[in-house]
């Protein structure tokens, strides 16, 4: 056991809203009527299409390969046919659309053969290639590929293995704590042999009390290679700074990661997907989704990934006077516009909202300056200072701030007495600077090309040059056993010995002509020796010739 707790700057106590989901198990979705599984499941991972419509696929078979070094394979989520490849809007604020693979489930979800993966066996380098392939990501909202995180298996003194589900109304990780203990654990020991940890914690928040019950029953079953840990409720103790804080006293300095103070955490969810990809061979195309709000049957679902959120909703039963739908959490989550949306890898919720559980915001008012968001900010910044650089678009100053150490939490939107959308603010500042480093990239490149053209123009010149003079040379070699004093005259430059030498192959050729003087025309200029040769010929139209 850990000897001490330690505390986090900042922070809230919201409501949590949680029994009402947490309380019935983890229930199966039905198959939708069809599946939109995205090749993009996060920002930063993009996958190639594998397969073409009309094509049969098995549950568990690869229809994305990864592409670049965060990317990770797709799956389809069930047995079914490719009908189509289509664009779906994404799982994110801007609600873009992005390519998807459309299958129809034929109703068997026949499996691809699974065979458990022994990663004892094989070197460290083929088991992350192995969990790249099962399309393993992290399930607390980031995506960030497993393999990616797992690094190069030195310098992580501690896992943490995050329990916490700060965020108000979400239970997923809650129930699936309570009831996939063991294999939770199971995936932490692989984690914990593949990124060579000394020590793994596992962080729950206080208010999960049946849940720390089952991890440490469960953790029996793996004795001295955990310690569960529970840790006070206040949001946001499950941001991994924050965690990592709470658990071990080490303060991440601006700028900086976990890892270069030897920690690194993984979400329970992506622990679990670990343990079903080596030892079952599962790739991930399923989560537990909390549904939840104003609606009259909430609880958790294992829900296939590509599933379109409007298929979920009767399952919920939401109420007549719902006017929206959130994805995620109420404090960082995003408003729902297109139903059509799909559940991907990192959707952990879905909340129906109305006017009496969640009032539209009040009028924004001016910022008087209080300090409350910079008491409640858990990364210890300054909001205050960042709204204002943000609204006057001076996003230069607003970096200096720190302004990229926001984790968008809106602790100081919630606290603020003004009802200033403060992480508002904040988004469109880092959209700016984004924006600006791209103009800023392409103008790089834009320059970069123009002067590799003047210098490629620059070479063809000198190369053509170069040719010119070896050729000159040459030909004055050639000539050197018949230099004239013209010669010396035309010293290096390459047209003059050209000149020279075509001056020099215009003698040769009148030394070498025959000249013939018994002719009355070989003195004549201009005269020709057939000419000549003709008038020497008898006439034989002539008398004296004829007689």
């Amino acid at each position: 056991m850990i000897a001490r707790l330690f505390n986090f700057h900042g922070g809230i106590k919201p409501d949590s809203h949680k029994n009402a989901s947490a309380a019935p198990p983890i229930a199966a979705a039905p198959l939708p009527p069809r599946l939109t599984i995205p090749l993009r499941q996060s920002v930063r991972s993009v996958a190639r299409c594998l397969v073409a419509p009309g094509q049969r696929v098995l549950k568990g078979e690869r229809i994305g390969a990864g592409e670049g070094p965060l990317g990770t394979d797709v799956h389809a989520s069930t047995s079914g046919t490719v009908v189509g490849l289509a664009p779906c809007a994404m799982a994110h604020a801007s609600s873009l659309d992005t390519l998807a693979v459309v299958i129809e489930p034929d109703g068997k979800d026949e499996w691809i053969e699974r065979r458990a993966f022994d990663h004892r066996a094989v070197p460290r380098e083929a088991a992350l290639r192995y969990l790249s392939a099962c399309g393993i990501v992290g399930m607390g909202g980031a995506g960030f590929p497993t393999h990616i995180k797992l690094g190069n298996g030195r310098g992580i003194e501690t896992l943490i293995i995050n329990g916490a589900e700060c965020e108000p109304w979400i239970t997923c990780d809650d129930r699936l704590m309570r009831e996939r203990a063991a294999e939770i654990l199971s995936g932490a020991a692989i984690l914990h042999e593949l990124i060579g940890a000394r020590r793994t914690l596992v962080g729950i928040e206080d208010n999960k009390p049946e849940a720390i019950r089952a991890m440490r029953e469960a953790a029996a079953g793996f004795p001295g290679l955990v310690d569960i840990v529970a840790i006070p409720t206040r949001y946001p103790a499950g941001g991994e700074k924050q965690l990592i804080r709470v658990l071990t006293g080490i303060e991440i300095a601006h700028g900086k990661l976990g890892t270069e103070f030897g920690v690194q955490c993984f979400n329970v969810g992506t622990a679990q997907a670990v343990h079903r990809a080596i030892h079952h061979g599962e790739p991930l195309v399923s989560r537990v989704v909390t549904l939840t709000g104003n609606v009259r049957r909430p609880g958790n679902y294992e829900v296939l990934v590509g599933t379109p959120v409007e298929t979920l909703l009767a399952l919920a039963a939401p109420k007549p006077d719902t006017d929206r739908y959130l994805m995620g959490g109420p404090m960082m989550g995003i408003t729902i516009s297109d139903l059509s949306v799909p559940i991907g890898k990192t959707s952990n919720c879905i909340i129906a909202a109305s006017a009496a559980l969640f009032p539209p915001p009040p009028p924004e008012l001016p910022c008087i300056r209080c300090g409350a968001c910079a008491r409640a900010c858990p990364a210890d910044l300054q909001p205050f200072e960042l709204y204002w650089f943000s609204r006057a678009k001076n996003v230069g100053k607003a970096q200096e701030y720190h302004l990229f150490d926001c984790i968008e939490c809106g602790s100081c939107a919630f606290v603020c007495p003004s009802h200033i959308p403060l992480v508002d603010y904040f988004r469109f500042s880092k959209s700016e600077i984004w924006a600006r480093e791209r103009e800023l990239k392409a103008s790089d490149q834009a320059r970069e090309r123009f002067e590799f053209r003047n210098y490629r123009q620059e070479r063809e010149k000198e190369e053509k040059a170069a040719k010119l003079a070896a050729k000159a040379a040459e030909t004055r070699a050639k000539l050197s056993g018949s230099a004239t004093p013209t010669d010396a005259a035309t010293g290096d430059d390459p047209k003059k010995a050209l000149i020279a030498a075509a001056l020099a192959r215009a003698r040769q050729q009148v030394a070498v002509e025959p000249r013939n003087t018994d002719t009355p025309h070989a003195g004549v200029p201009g005269a020709s020796p057939g000419i000549a040769s003709r008038r020497e010929q008898p006439d034989l139209h002539d008398s004296d010739a004829t007689s």
